[in-house]
C-alpha cells in the first residue's frame, strides 16, 4: 500500500508538463534505477543503522517499532523496491493514451480532472495492472529475505528448513520433490 500511495502520484506527475517535475524527472528515474540495483540484503543492512539511531533519538518511534531490525526496515526496503515498476507502469500507461483521444474529450467539454478519470485512467489501467503484478511478485520474493533482519514472513519458515535440513519446510521450487509447508504459503 505505501508503494501505491507514493508510486501512482509520482507516475501521474511524471507524465505532466510541470516545471518542478521536468527538473526532477531524470534524477528521480536514476534514483529508482539505482535502488533496483542494490541487493536486498545490502539495502536491509543500509537501513539498519539509520533506523536504529532514529529509534534511539526519538523514543516514541522506538516504541512504535522503528528500530534497527524488524518490520520497519523491511517495509521501507520493500516499498523502495516496488516503486520503479509502479511509477514506470503508471507513467507508461498514461503516456500511451493517444493525444487525439484527449483532444476529443477536451473538445466535448470535459475538465482536465474528468479527462483523467474518464479517459486516461481507464485506458492506462491494463499497463498499470501489469506493473502492479510485477511489483507484487517482486515484493513477495524479497519478503522472504526480510526474515534475515527479524521481520518474520515466509523466510521464517524457509530459512530454518534450509539451515536445519528440515526439507519439509522448503518450497519445491528451491528443492524439487520435497516439502509443502513453505510452498503452501508461497
Amino acid at each position: 500500500l505505501p508503494n501505491l500511495l507514493i508510486g501512482v502520484p509520482l507516475g501521474i506527475a511524471w507524465t505532466r508538463d510541470s516545471g518542478w517535475m521536468n527538473a526532477l524527472r531524470t534524477p528521480l528515474f536514476a534514483s529508482l534505477n539505482i535502488i533496483q540495483t542494490i541487493p536486498s540484503i545490502a539495502l536491509f543492512a543500509l537501513l539498519l543503522a539509520p533506523l536504529a539511531l532514529l529509534g534511539t533519538v526519538v523514543p516514541v518511534l522506538g516504541h512504535w517499532g522503528i528500530k534497527g531490525v524488524g518490520m520497519a526496515p523491511a517495509v521501507i526496503a520493500l516499498t523502495l523496491y516496488a516503486l520503479l515498476p509502479i511509477v514506470r507502469s503508471t507513467a507508461a500507461g498514461i503516456g500511451q493514451v493517444p493525444g487525439p483521444v484527449i483532444d476529443a474529450a477536451t473538445g466535448m467539454g470535459l475538465s482536465s480532472r474528468q479527462v483523467f478519470w474518464k479517459v486516461e485512467a481507464p485506458l492506462a489501467l491494463p499497463i498499470f495492472i501489469a506493473g502492479l503484478r510485477v511489483a507484487t511478485v517482486q515484493t513477495i520474493g524479497l519478503a522472504v529475505v526480510a526474515a534475515l533482519i527479524c521481520a518474520g514472513g515466509l523466510g521464517a519458515i524457509i530459512f530454518p528448513g534450509l539451515l536445519g535440513g528440515a526439507l519439509a519446510l522448503v518450497p519445491p521450487r528451491l528443492l524439487p520433490g520435497v516439502g509443502l509447508a513453505g510452498a503452501v504459503l508461497v
